[in-house]
């Protein structure tokens, strides 16, 4: 997994490379081979987004991720160093649970799922990945979690409340 930083307008954003596979196209005079890279985006601070690129040699195919990842970014809520509640995402098989943690926990992740999570600057979460790991998956249902998300904010709006009437 490779982690590098770059400077786009005001934001900082962070990439990573999760999965590169070799991908092959079988025609009349033989096989076609090229590479598919599937890269996240984030600034640290509640903005990710995914990308997969694809080419017939590794630096394009990353370079291709990268910019679908930078224009597919997003914001999530984040409560301090966690996410506000407890929440699960859904992919076709893919099926992640992300639970809040207590600061001092760390991401407890596994692969694309912890890629996603760091870039998007969550410091403090448990995840599960159940049904399939397969890192396509694994980050569109972990997008899915992340932007069902609520802080108690907008709750409060939606139900007509105060946040202290929300919160208890």
């Amino acid at each position: 997994m490779e982690d590098t930083t770059t400077q786009t307008g005001e934001l900082e954003l962070r990439d990573r490379v999760v999965d590169i596979r070799r991908v092959t196209k079988v025609v009349k005079g033989g096989k076609n081979f090229s590479f598919s890279a599937l890269v996240v985006v984030g600034d640290g601070a509640g903005h990710v987004g995914f990308g997969l690129g694809k080419a017939r040699e590794v630096p394009l195919a990353i370079s291709k991720g990268m910019e679908k990842a930078k224009r597919s970014m997003v914001a999530f809520n984040l409560k301090g160093t966690t996410i506000p509640h407890y929440v699960e995402g859904r992919y076709g098989a893919g099926h992640v649970i992300l639970r809040p943690a207590s600061k001092g926990t760390g991401v407890i992740a596994g692969g694309a799922v912890r890629a996603l999570l760091e870039v998007g600057g969550v410091q403090d979460i448990l995840t599960k990945c159940v049904g399939t790991n397969n890192p396509q998956n694994a980050v569109k249902a972990t997008m899915s979690g992340l932007l069902s998300l609520q802080n108690a904010e907008s709750v409060a709006k939606k139900r007509g409340k105060t946040v202290e009437e929300i919160l208890g």
